[in-house]
């Protein structure tokens, strides 16, 4: 079963464990190690990271702090709204709170969870839950406490006011001492509890958000839908084959070429593809369209020369997949994007 977070993500999560470990007396290299992430790439405003290089950064935390019960609350309480871009401006842009809540679940690849978060109401009772069931062992009790309490400190700024919870249920054993736990949360949570769970009265989903503006919601909405798109990009064996594609621009592999390299028979990968409700034939597409873009905006390439590196044998089969693609003729497009 594949992950249930996307493969890539924002490297600010990253940037704010480093900070939280730096804080902590550890060294910079501690933080580091076998993460492939060089002290430059961290530095990076925009970049993007493998999910996996995160789960390395805190995995390494957890071994070098053994002692801290509570360092997955030390690190939720730097997860700010202003943290998370677009989705963090959608949420806080939408009318109610429960507009906010649909629209964040439903952007959820773009938050730095490892938990499956949903909502769930109950008569008067709403929940936030938190599925640890994908998290590697070792990591659990960080990133269940990271996770609650950075989706509460979401809350708390959305709201402009602390939230009253009801009840806070975590799966983890009782620590030896709870009071970090008191006062990130409000109140003792059950621990040893069947799951973890943020509950709060229900009726708090209809309150009216002071800072409602429908028209930033569409436009951030629109952008998480990019964002999103780009990250699920290398998601599951799709994302494997996409890599492959892409590795060989101009000689664009077949099926038979991409099975033998993933070594399964043509007929498993067709088959698995459909059970990640796609195609070989639309990945290939994709990866066409998204190296035509990036060479037709970088300049320097004939149209000829373009199709030629896209696999297409004659250039009018390029253009006609193109207009496809995005409505325009390449020409168009390499001319607009170039000025």
């Amino acid at each position: 079963m594949s992950a249930p977070w996307p493969a890539r993500r924002s490297i600010t999560s990253i940037q704010l464990l480093t900070q939280l470990g730096l804080d902590l007396g550890l060294s910079l290299d501690r933080c580091l190690h076998e993460t492939g992430l060089s002290p430059v790439q961290l530095a990076s405003l925009n970049g993007e990271i493998e999910a996996q290089r995160e789960l390395q950064l805190i995995a390494n935390l957890v071994e070098a702090l053994p002692a801290v019960e509570d360092l997955g609350l030390q690190a939720g309480r730097r997860y700010h709204l202003t943290t998370y871009g677009a989705w963090g401006y959608a949420i806080l842009s939408s009318a109610t709170v429960r507009q906010a809540a649909e629209l964040g679940l439903r952007y959820h690849g773009l938050t730095y969870a490892f938990t499956r978060i949903t909502l769930s109401v109950d008569d008067a009772i709403a929940s936030l839950n938190f599925d640890d069931s994908a998290l590697p062992p070792a990591l659990h009790d960080f990133i269940v406490q990271r996770d609650m309490l950075g989706a509460l400190v979401v809350v708390r700024e959305l709201l402009g006011s602390t939230l009253q919870l009801l009840t806070v249920e975590l799966r983890q054993p009782a620590p030896a001492d709870a009071s970090p736990f008191i006062a990130a949360f409000g109140q003792v949570p059950r621990f040893g509890a069947a799951r973890n769970r943020l509950g709060f009265a229900a009726d708090l989903l209809d309150n009216p958000l002071p800072r409602a503006n429908p028209q930033l919601v569409s436009a951030c909405e629109q952008q998480c839908q990019t964002l999103l798109a780009r990250h699920q990009w290398h998601q599951g064996l799709a994302g494997r084959v996409r890599q492959l594609l892409l590795q060989s621009p101009g000689q664009i592999a077949d099926m038979e070429q991409v099975a033998e390299r993933l070594h399964l028979s043509s007929r498993t990968l067709r088959r698995r593809l459909i059970e990640e409700d796609t195609s070989f034939r639309a990945l290939q597409d994709e990866v066409r369209q998204a190296l035509a873009e990036e060479l037709l905006a970088a300049g320097g390439l004939s149209l000829e020369e373009i199709a030629e590196r896209l696999g297409y044998g004659e250039l009018s089969n390029f253009i006609h997949a193109f207009k496809r693609w995005k409505g325009i003729t390449p020409g168009r497009y390499q001319r607009e994007a170039l000025v």
